[in-house]
Parts: C-alpha cells; structure tokens; sequence
C-alpha cells in the first residue's frame, strides 16, 4: 500500500477535503490509505485531530470485522482484523461501537469530565491525555450500519465548528468507503469460492464460458472414506464439524505449500500445484505429509470420542489441464478439466483397492522420486486408459 503524500497537502478548507474526498480518490485502492489522507488534510483545515478510527464490519468466513486506526504524526493507518467472538468479551460490550450498532446516532465524551459512561476505552484515551471523542454511525447502503470515531487533546475538546467540519466528511467517506469495500468483498468472496488465482482471472475478465487457459500442474484428488456411512448414523451438526476438521486437515497444508483448491466436492477436494513453481511437485508432497500428520491427530481425537479413525484416498498425477469457465450459459464453474484430473481421479479410486492412502504415477514420480521415498506398486489397469499404469505410494 502506498503512504499518502503528506508534504502534497496544503492548508484547506472542509470545502476542500469533501472535493478531494468526492473527486480525487478514485485511483486508490485502499480505503485505509484514504482515510490516513483524510485525516492528515482534516488536520490541515485547523481540525486539533488526533485519532481516528473506523470501525467496519466485513463478509468474511474468518473475521467479523477490520479496525482501521490513524494517529496524529502517522503516514499510514493500521489495520487489525476482528474475530466473530469479539461480541462476547468486554471489549466490545458497552462500548462506543456497541452502542452505535445498537442504533444510536453519535456518542460523544467528553473525557475531561466527570461521566457516568464506563468502559475500558474511555480509560485508556484519558491515560493518553485524549480531552474529547466523538463517534458516529458510518451508513451504507442497504442498512449496512459501520462506524468511524475522531478524538482530540485540545484543551475543551472539538468546538461547534470543528463538529460541523466533520460531520460534512461523513456522507462522502460513506460513499467511498463503500465502493472500496465492496471491491474488496468481490474479491474476498472469489477467492473464498473459486480460490485465489481464479478469482484474479474472473476480475481479470475471465467471465465468458470457455474463456481459459492451458496449465501445465500437479493435480491432487483428495476423497474420505466411509462418509455415507457416517453421514447415515452421525447426527448432523456432527457431520459437518467432520467435513470442516477434515477440509481444514486437508486444505490448511495445500494452501501453505502453494496448491489452489479449485473445489470441494461433497467429502472431496480438488487442488492443483502449477508447475510454473519449479518446486510443485515436492511441495504437494510436503502438504500430504503434513495433512497426513493433520488427519492423524484428527483421528486420535475422534478416537478418544469413541469414533472410528477417519480414512482417505489422495491420487496424484502431473499433466496438462484445461483451467476455465464451463458450464451453462447463465451458470458457470471455474475448474479444472482434462484426460490428467481424469486420472488422478481414477488413482484416488484405486486407494481403496490397493489399500494405501496416497497413489501417484509414475508421470508424477519421475519429478519427485530422487527426493521422497516412495514405494513401488506395479502396474495397474486403470478404468478409462487401455495401457496399464506403473504406480507408486507415498507413505511419508
């Protein structure tokens, strides 16, 4: 992210920082460099600023929101991100952003006086010799309701006039605080869904239904054993408890390694590992290893549940893919397909037949075997290929 310019800013008006606001940021990206800016010229308008925050929920599967904090002499503002619980602990409850969510419409304290409003917050700006905070509600379309803060260590507080400049701020920050918001939600629900260099092709522009590419990659299909089974007798809420453990188990190692999970499919995955990386091919077989050790620990923890240990297939397989849209014409799915996934398919299959978790061919073994130990199974027909497959384990 780039800093703002600061030494660019020159005394202004509020007329001016809502022209700026309105017409000069539509080439930044980040609203969090916007907002740094924001309250640099702000400062320079004569408003005694110093902090400022917002305080924005997100739609993430991870976090429930992002604190974008500035402070006086900063270039940049931070961000840290808020888990869903955070609902729950003191930190939250009762305070200036409790009470905003709850519907209120401003808080203001006044923190050189006495005050019946408790929480933690007021206490730590009073230590840091903060004199007057003020909060209001940051309103998006749709009642999407987020909130942004000012403070200040004048000696009074804000007066009428700095209240009124900042107030004037409020509906244009909204506006553009939502357009950058929701150009990072598209982004976040693409790579939540289609993962991330997919979700970078779709916003390139890869929309069309047969628009692709080829890829030359490793391809991983990952199955779990006995889950009708499970499904059957479990109950539900426990099922799926099952399924995400086991995904985490599973796609955890694959993304840290570098593979892109194209789909999940019922109690399978799909991941590729481009071989544009030089080191695919070992990195696949680092994550097995390590969603091997994953799904180990998973299982002992079952166990002491009084569960059944958890069983999978990986089939492995290295070759050209076709990497697009397909589909119907209004309803499309960006994946993989091609005689390679076909295979590592089919060698997924086999796992339960040869009775060993991890299958690759020989095509994927003559680009790992001097750096793993693998164990060789012989050749085995294959349904869908007339030539019989040399096949190998991976038991590390």
């Amino acid at each position: 992210m780039n800093a703002p310019n600061i030494e660019s800013v020159t005394p202004q008006s509020d007329g001016d920082v809502v022209g700026w606001l309105t017409n000069e940021t539509r080439d930044q990206r980040f609203i969090d460099n916007i907002f740094a800016e924001l309250c640099i010229r702000l400062q320079r308008t004569g408003i005694p600023l110093k902090r400022a925050t917002m305080n924005l929920l997100i739609q993430h599967p991870q976090w429930l929101g992002a604190r974008i904090i500035w402070a006086d002499g900063r270039r940049e503002a931070e961000i840290t991100r808020v888990d869903y619980e955070v609902r729950e602990r003191s930190e939250y409850i009762g305070s200036p952003v409790y009470e905003i969510h709850e519907g209120a419409t401003e808080v203001r304290e006044r923190l050189e006086r006495a005050s019946d409003r408790k929480h933690a917050l007021y206490d730590e700006m009073r230590a840091q010799g903060l004199t007057d905070y003020v909060a209001w509600p940051l309103l998006h379309t749709l009642g999407k309701r987020h909130v942004v803060t000012f403070a200040t260590d004048r000696a009074g507080g804000f007066d009428n006039a700095h209240i009124a400049s900042l107030m004037k701020v409020l509906p244009v920050l909204a506006l553009v605080s939502e357009i950058r918001m929701k150009n990072r939600l598209a982004r976040t629900l693409l790579e939540t869904y289609v993962g991330t260099h997919a979700g970078e092709m779709i916003l390139a522009g890869a929309t069309r239904r047969g628009s692709g590419t080829t890829v030359h990659a490793a391809i991983m299909i990952c199955d779990l054993r006995d889950f009708t089974r499970i499904s059957d007798s479990w109950p539900r809420d426990d099922v799926i408890d099952l399924l995400n453990d086991y995904f985490d188990a599973m796609s955890e190692p694959i993304a840290r390694h570098g593979g892109e999970i194209l789909k999940f499919i019922g109690d399978g995955l799909l991941a590729i590992f481009p071989l544009s990386e030089p080191k695919a091919c070992a990195n696949l077989l680092h994550a097995v290893s390590e969603a091997r050790e994953a799904m180990a620990a998973l299982s002992e923890r079952n166990s002491m549940m009084g569960r059944a240990p958890m069983n999978y297939g990986i089939g492995v397989h290295v070759g050209d893919v076709m990497y697009g849209n397909i589909g119907s014409r209004s309803r499309l799915d960006f994946t993989v397909i091609g005689p390679a996934v076909n295979m590592a398919s089919r060698l997924e299959a086999l796992t339960k037949q040869l009775k060993k978790n991890v299958l690759l061919s020989r095509a994927f073994a003559d680009l790992v075997e001097h750096d793993f130990a693998l164990e060789h199974v012989g050749e085995h027909q294959v349904r869908g290929f007339s030539e019989p497959i040399e096949l190998f384990a991976y038991n590390g």
